[in-house]
């Protein structure tokens, strides 16, 4: 007996133990490939059909593309345990990468949000240290990332605007605007506290030498890890999660 690929779906969303949920998400996804081939034969779609397929999907982010791919996967899979064919033809079928052009990134980073009690109790940790202060305002007020801070020079800095130009990922150029108790710390620092003797915005002094540097990343980290390290709520936050 025939079995066709859209009766293959309704068996494969028929199972026991789906909630409703995930039973229409997989409807949605499967939709647009059974109103292409539903009414194929399931034996019929082969490797090279799913990979056309695929790549017709080229208007989906990437996770989005490689989620589809992988519920198709699993239709099939279905479809090989029901008897109805012999391998799945979606087998490893390599799955799309991230289009830089497109802003996509991947990341194995655990992305952190900071509870508004530890937002107050960082804010606190680092007060004591005015460069430090200004970096972390920075940060997390701008959306600027460390590198980005590291390498910027005291004239990049329009302060009347409260705005500085980065060069990012790609090489794009794009502005950084920071808020009003950014802007505070900031001042604070460069009036008091920043090496006039240098261009960069942050400085650093050597303790022996007394050469003057931009500061570098290991110094800063290591000011941050002394900081937040007499907080256990503040204890494994890193600077990137700023």
């Amino acid at each position: 007996m025939t079995i066709t690929l859209a009766q293959t779906a309704t068996a494969f969303l028929s199972r026991s133990g789906l909630v409703a949920s995930t039973v229409k998400s997989y409807e949605h996804t499967l939709l647009p490939l059974l109103k292409e081939y539903g009414r194929l034969p399931v034996e019929l779609v082969d490797r090279q059909l799913l990979k056309n397929y695929f790549q017709s999907l080229d208007e989906l982010r990437y996770t989005t593309h490689n989620r589809h791919q992988a519920i198709i996967s699993a239709l099939f899979n279905f479809a090989v345990e029901s008897g109805y064919i012999k391998s799945n033809p979606a087998s490893r079928l390599g799955l799309r990468k991230p289009i830089r052009e497109r802003g996509e990134h991947r990341t194995d980073e655990v992305i952190r949000y900071l509870t508004p009690s530890q937002l107050e109790m960082m804010y606190a940790s680092v007060k004591a240290n005015s460069r430090l202060e200004a970096i972390t305002r920075l940060l997390h007020r701008s959306g600027a990332r460390v590198g980005e801070l590291l390498t910027l020079e005291l004239s990049q800095i329009n302060q009347p605007q409260r705005k500085f130009q980065v060069g990012g990922k790609g090489n794009k150029q794009r502005w950084c605007f920071y808020s009003e108790d950014a802007e505070i710390a900031l001042n604070k620092y460069i009036l008091y506290y920043r090496h006039a003797d240098s261009r960069a915005l942050f400085t650093a002094q050597h303790p022996t030498t007394k050469v003057i540097t931009p500061l570098s990343y290991r110094a800063m980290n290591a000011n941050w890890k002394e900081a937040i390290g007499q907080s256990q709520d503040l204890i494994g936050i890193r600077l990137h999660d700023l």
